[in-house]
């Protein structure tokens, strides 16, 4: 299996020796804790935008999609799901605190900025294989990654899908959030 293929994959998977890392070496005070917890808000604000225009499509261990999406926070970055995810982590291991913090940081940032470019790497031949030319004028006019300051002008009119629908699909990603937190603060507790 490609390298591609298998972070697209196990994407869900790959990050566990971090969480683990984070678990481990975490020694919460309330001002860490309180910083992470706001961050991890901005991040699971933008996954929860994304899935509200991308639908639950996203949750998928195949490449494609059943339409181009480039309607909101898809009109200013390509990919505003990894973008979350990344804002998420460091959220988390703020909350966290330790020793560690900042070197877990660092190795989370360099994880994901490698995983997320091999995964994207293998969407954007994807993408390009099933829409051509929209794809390609979707990719030259909206970054990859840091997001424009302006929406894209463009087509796709969608309105994004009901809030407690998203709420459904992105069930998966909130009860790994809290199952992490939970651990945490348990561990700050009695260990």
């Amino acid at each position: 299996m490609p390298i591609h293929n298998f972070f697209f994959k196990y994407r869900s998977f790959t990050p566990m020796p971090i969480v683990f890392a984070i678990i481990f070496y975490s020694n919460i005070s309330f001002l860490e804790c309180m910083l992470g917890g706001i961050v991890i808000a901005v991040g699971e604000y933008i996954r929860i935008n994304a899935v509200m225009y991308a639908g639950g499509e996203t949750r998928t261990i195949k490449v494609g999609a059943p339409a181009l999406c480039t309607a909101g926070p898809y009109a200013r970055t390509r990919n505003p799901l990894y973008i979350g995810n990344m804002i998420i982590y460091s959220g988390v291991i703020i909350a966290s605190g330790g020793p560690y913090m900042w070197n877990l940081l660092l190795i989370s940032t360099l994880f994901f900025t490698i995983q997320y470019t091999l995964i994207v790497i293998l969407e954007e031949s994807t993408l390009h294989d099933l829409f051509g030319q929209p794809y390609l004028d979707y990719q030259k006019n909206v970054p990859r990654l840091f997001p424009r300051l302006t929406s894209w002008k463009n087509d796709d009119n969608r309105t994004p899908s009901n809030f407690v629908k998203t709420l459904k699909t992105e069930r998966r990603t909130l009860q790994n959030l809290t199952f992490i937190i939970l651990v945490l603060l348990l561990k700050s507790q009695f260990l």
